[in-house]
């Protein structure tokens, strides 16, 4: 069984390993339990990044029944300076979700899912969402809405496909479309543009990616937001995962 993850994690962990689960039958019927670790140079959401520039180990645990439910955690260090206005020291964030994926034909294939992004240490930036896509021939469209604690909506769209010499391409465009309340009377709009081209490539059993990200958050727009001109430069990431 092989469903796309949508675990708020980087770009390079979401679309680089190939699912290997283990099966097993149970009288519910067969599930598919499959685990990854990554090691990453970067961890970038929605092109920014959630580690202020280090390295991210990361690690997922997935349950897939064969009637197309799944439920799943995700965990990843973070750096708390990627959340503006943050006191409470974030360094970890934890994510858990469950959904429902099948096809339509061989080609299209649709996923609903809800997820929770919670941060142990800061939990003011605790966020709960829901997710659908839909995948044709390598194209993927997809929203993520947040609704708690403020509305947040997040659209894009992603191609992959196989090349030569066991390569595949990721391309990636979204727009994320906010009200930030967590400053009071000081909030802002927040509307910005990401998108990322990468390659992928599996060697003995690892999976590698290596993305470029960027977004169109430049200038005193970021320095407004994060008090940093530099924190939303565009990125290059490598990372290795293995599926068990």
């Amino acid at each position: 069984m092989n469903h796309n993850r949508i675990a708020g994690a980087a770009f390079a962990t979401l679309f680089c390993c190939a699912a290997t689960a283990e099966s097993i039958d149970s009288p519910l019927g067969t599930f598919d339990v499959s685990m990854t670790a990554t090691l990453a140079s970067d961890y970038i959401w929605r092109g920014q990044s959630q580690t202020g520039g280090a390295a991210a180990i990361q690690g997922s645990l997935d349950i897939a029944h064969e009637s197309g439910l799944y439920i799943g955690a995700w965990a990843s260090n973070v750096d708390d300076e990627a959340f503006p206005g943050n006191s409470g020291g974030a360094d970890i964030e934890v994510d858990y979700y469950a959904g429902y994926a099948g096809s339509i034909t061989e080609d299209i294939s649709y996923d609903l899912a809800w997820a929770t992004y919670t941060y142990p240490q800061a939990s003011i930036f605790n966020t709960d969402e829901v997710l659908a896509s839909i995948t044709a021939y390598g194209v993927t469209l997809g929203a993520k809405y947040a609704y708690d604690p403020d509305s947040k909506l997040y659209t894009y769209i992603a191609y992959e496909r196989e090349l030569a010499y066991g390569l595949g391409l990721l391309l990636s465009y979204g727009v994320t479309d906010t009200k930030d309340q967590l400053n009071g009377p000081d909030d802002r709009d927040e509307k910005y543009r990401d998108w990322s081209v990468g390659l992928t490539k599996t060697l003995a059993g690892l999976n590698f990616a290596l993305i470029y990200t960027d977004t169109d958050i430049k200038g005193s727009t970021c320095e407004a937001w994060y008090g940093d001109k530099d924190h939303c430069d565009s990125n290059l990431t490598l990372s290795v995962s293995k599926t068990f």
